[in-house]
């Protein structure tokens, strides 16, 4: 599938470092580091502009290093780029851990996952079609 993309970061294209890879690198586009002091969130910009197809959408995603290393998350992750947004791409980063971070020009901070999606029409109805799960939600299908 070819994706129309806009770069103006100093820094390569996001790519795929394997061939199974999912997810491709989002990396810092920013004049001076930024500090995020424990629990303080932050926009960090990308340079990556992007024309999505239709019925694609493209997921943010926090880097499991980062996450398990330094506790630096994307907050809304997975944050969703539509296919009819053609703003900059921004990672909205949060600092979970006790310790300052420092974000660098060109660093890795997010990965970005293109996925297909489905729209839906609703159907309002009386009722739903019973399960043998029904009603049972948060932990309903836990240790037995």
């Amino acid at each position: 599938m070819k994706v129309k993309i806009i770069n103006k970061s100093e820094h390569p294209l996001p790519h795929y470092e394997t061939l199974a890879s999912a997810g491709m690198d989002l990396r810092a586009n920013i004049k001076e580091p930024i500090t995020l002091k424990s629990l303080e969130r932050t926009i960090v910009p990308t340079g990556i502009y992007l024309e999505l197809p239709v019925g694609y959408e493209a997921q943010v995603r926090p880097r499991s290093g980062l996450a398990a290393k330094k506790g630096i998350s994307v907050l809304n992750a997975p944050g969703t780029v539509d296919a009819d947004y053609r703003g900059e791409v921004g990672v909205i980063l949060v600092n979970l851990s006790c310790e300052d971070f420092t974000i660098e020009n060109g660093e890795r901070v997010a990965q970005m996952v293109i996925a297909k999606h489905e729209r839906v029409d609703w159907e309002e109805v009386e009722v739903l079609t019973e399960t043998e799960r029904g009603t049972g939600g948060f932990g309903s299908t836990g240790k037995t």
